[in-house]
């Protein structure tokens, strides 16, 4: 099965200081047919304006992951952190029992692009947590490089779900494959374009499939990331 997700079908808000699209239901965006992927809940596309963001606000049970694709997004919880993250850098926060964040671009001019990701736990109620890693480009260049992972596998940051997240960046001749270790898979073209198992897409589509094996070429300078779930 491979069944693709274009970007223009995904869900829109504009909030003027933010724009936002959805690949699944999300806030006043609901699809019935898109609410999901297995444990893979969210993946929104976020653009936030010069000194703005999302102020103070909860979450309970679920594992955030942010991953910023131009800019920079300032992060202050409820457990103490504060931190800046920039390209290359993959934050996940375990809500668990409680947590309480912000995020801001606190630059003066230019927008913050990322991705909000949102995966469900495998177990309620766990104490909250905060994690964050910088993966240079050198290693997810014409590879997939191992992002998040139930065990912290590579270097990884450690999430509370038999799930794993890659990224990869392809151009020109570059190729990889991948085998599936999970029941499915979930590929998300970040910007640029590829080529998934010979099906092309570009910046914002998606490719669902419970193909065993997933190939990457033809890249234009995209950047992936490829969600291997139960």
């Amino acid at each position: 099965m491979i069944e693709l997700r274009r970007a223009d079908e995904r869900g829109y808000a504009d909030h003027g200081w933010l724009r936002s699209f959805h690949s699944f239901s999300f806030a006043d965006y609901y699809d019935p047919q898109h609410m999901g992927f297995g444990p893979l809940r969210v993946i929104n596309e976020d653009r936030v304006q010069a000194g703005a963001g999302f102020g103070t606000h909860g979450h309970r049970d679920m594992e955030i992951i942010s991953y910023v694709l131009d800019g920079a997004l300032a992060h202050q919880d409820s457990m103490g952190n504060g931190s800046t993250i920039v390209p290359g850098d993959v934050q996940r926060m375990s809500a668990g029992s409680g947590v309480r964040h912000s995020e801001f671009n606190e630059n003066k001019s230019g927008v913050t692009h990322f991705l909000q990701i949102w995966i469900e736990p495998a177990v309620a109620g766990i104490a909250p947590s905060y994690e964050q890693k910088h993966f240079p480009d050198a290693e997810k260049r014409g590879r997939l490089r191992l992002i998040a992972s139930p065990d912290g596998a590579a270097g990884s940051v450690n999430i509370h779900q038999e799930a794993r997240v890659y990224a990869g960046l392809f151009d020109g001749a570059e190729r990889a494959r991948h085998t599936v270790v999970g029941r499915r898979a979930y590929v998300h073209v970040a910007r640029g374009a590829l080529a998934v198992n010979g099906q092309c897409l570009s910046a914002g589509d998606a490719l669902k499939t419970d193909e065993r094996t997933l190939s990457f070429a033809e890249g234009d300078k995209a950047e992936v990331l490829v969600f291997d779930l139960p």
